[in-house]
């Protein structure tokens, strides 16, 4: 997400185009005062001729996708089958992983459920998607002489969507797949003929360091190529050693070689007409292709399913702060104009749009916390292990007693019945897998951040009102209670593959718990009376005390209420 401010300082810093206000002699672009680029500063080629529609634009077109099997890229080729279906071709990058060529890994992409709108209207759309042999961590990304020249002689616009998402990466790992990847992307794409876009998908916490974000990209903390070079020569117990200190401020590797490869992307503006797309926390799909489709456990998706197992009880977070989610749509559909935009009018410099909600329509942790509760006791996932209750509390104290008390008790109880059982402990180690992923949320789920979303606006100004319906990124639109409900709904049909006819079940389920909770409450409470109360005058006196103190109050409480009546 960003990149470190203090700590080794390996390189120089960036600097900023000095403020001026230029513009072009037929009035169609201008820069603003502060040096950053802003929607309005277009380039020519538009004069004379109308305007494609999107659809119209990527008609015949050959689009090359990184990331493609991945959750956005996923989405992205799927929109551009369905929503332009005149594209030529879609090229994508693939690398063969466990066990699976690339040819297997594109074909099992293709017969998930993501496609069947597709598949319904075009049964051979599986026909326009070209798989080429790629690796991001070898040199020259491990693509073959000719498809390098086929890609140079047809390419027309890239999509850059392949990042590790990992949060803990190692550093040289996140660097090499983050920056020096897309390094050698930038270069093949300088060798491509009719190359008229190249749309790079970053990460609205890439400067997360700062609280107010424009849509502008900011000097690194180093330059990429003396961070690179220095890092080469270093064991990797050494970059382990270094790293704290090299990432400063930003909370990991992840946010921090993010916002170096916008800096790696910027050094092309000259020679690309480039986009920067910048999501916040990608979520489940608000509308297309259905409501609610979501294939991983990343990010939320994850910490939803673990509250609505039962497992998360409780988190670490900030109840006002605004939690800024994006759908995976709405992002893609954004990503698509963006290509567009950039396409026809050919910006002086590199487009920054930050994707994100919290300005706009917000949606708070807190909010988030009871709809997700409620979804998931009225949906109930399948053979919960407790009862959906997740708090979600922004003390550190209060945390790590409910830690204590929800998360470890219950999971050594747990572990203690499989070893009597003679099955191997499971439940310690899955609430510590939980505890290690919930931290890295921490630094997100705490505090807010303002982002300057003026360019997202204008470019939604510059679609026809039938682009603006098929390609929609309006966030205002998102009904957050809706769309938590198909996003909680979608956990169980997509990544658990559960059937909704077996809910009643579920609930039943849900009810069995509850009862071996209350009584196992009633026999907490006569342990309690039996060993430390029964035995004490004194604890038998407090005791009464207490319980005649509600009964007063009670009383106290009808009386006011009849009074009022």
């Amino acid at each position: 997400m960003s990149q470190p401010t203090g700590g080794v300082h390996v390189g120089l810093w960036w600097r900023q185009k000095e403020p001026s206000v230029e513009r072009d002699l037929d009035g169609l672009g201008e820069q603003a005062t502060d040096g950053h680029t802003r929607l309005t500063d277009i380039g020519g080629g538009t004069e004379g001729r109308s305007m494609a529609s999107i659809p119209e634009y990527y008609a015949g077109k050959n689009v090359l996708i990184t990331g493609a099997t991945g959750f956005m890229g996923k989405v992205l080729v799927e929109k551009l089958l369905r929503a332009c279906p005149e594209v030529r071709a879609l090229y994508l990058l693939v690398r063969p992983k466990a066990g699976q060529s690339m040819e297997q890994r594109v074909s099992d992409m293709m017969t998930c459920k993501l496609f069947d709108r597709v598949r319904e209207v075009n049964p051979d759309f599986h026909l326009k998607i070209i798989p080429i042999s790629s690796e991001l961590t070898q040199p020259g990304l491990a693509i073959s002489p000719e498809d390098v020249e086929r890609l140079s002689a047809c390419i027309n616009v890239v999509f850059h969507c392949a990042a590790t998402i990992r949060f803990d990466e190692p550093l040289k790992h996140a660097l090499q797949l983050n920056v020096i990847a897309t390094q050698q992307l930038l270069s093949l794409a300088k060798q491509m003929q009719h190359l008229e876009a190249f749309v790079h998908i970053s990460t609205a916490y890439a400067n997360c360091n700062r609280k107010h974000i424009d849509e502008v990209i900011y000097p690194p903390p180093v330059e990429p190529k003396k961070l690179i070079d220095s890092l080469e020569w270093m064991d990797d117990s050494i970059v382990r050693d270094i790293t704290p200190r090299l990432i400063g401020d930003r909370p990991n590797t992840y946010t921090y070689t993010k916002a170096l490869a916008e800096c790696v992307v910027q050094q092309e503006q000259d020679k690309l007409n480039i986009a920067i797309i910048r999501p916040s926390i990608v979520g489940a799909s608000w509308q297309e292709p259905v409501p609610g489709w979501i294939d991983n456990f990343n990010g939320p998706s994850g910490v939803f399913i673990a509250a609505g197992k039962g497992i998360l009880r409780t988190m670490r977070a900030n109840n006002d702060a605004v939690a800024d989610l994006v759908p995976v749509d709405m992002v893609i559909n954004l990503t698509l104009a963006a290509g567009w935009y950039t396409a026809v009018h050919r910006p002086k410099s590199a487009l920054v749009y930050n994707c994100t909600t919290g300005g706009i329509n917000p949606f708070h942790w807190g909010q988030i916390e009871h709809h997700v509760m409620s979804s998931f006791k009225r949906n109930p996932l399948e053979q919960a292990f407790r009862r959906p209750n997740a708090n979600i509390t922004s003390n550190y104290l209060m945390n790590q007693y409910w830690i204590l008390v929800s998360h470890k008790f219950p999971a050594l109880i747990y572990d203690f019945v499989l070893r009597l059982s003679g099955q191997k402990p499971q439940m310690m180690r899955i609430f510590n897998r939980l505890h290690k992923a919930i931290g890295l949320l921490e630094y997100f789920s705490s505090q807010d951040w303002e982002w300057n979303s003026e360019n997202m606006s204008m470019l939604m100004s510059q679609l026809t009102p039938e682009d603006r319906r098929t390609f929609n990124f309006d966030v205002r639109q998102l009904n957050w209670p809706e769309y938590i409900e198909n996003y909680c709904i979608g956990t169980k049909k997509y990544v658990l593959n559960e059937d909704m006819s077996d809910i009643p079940a579920a609930r039943q389920h849900l009810r069995k718990l509850r009862n071996i909770r209350y009584t196992f409450n009633t026999l907490l409470v006569v342990f309690i009376w039996r060993v430390f109360i029964a035995r004490s005058q004194m604890a038998r006196n407090i005791w009464y005390f207490v319980v005649s103190l509600c009964f007063k109050f009670l009383s106290y409480f009808r009386a006011s209420s009849t009074i009022t009546k």
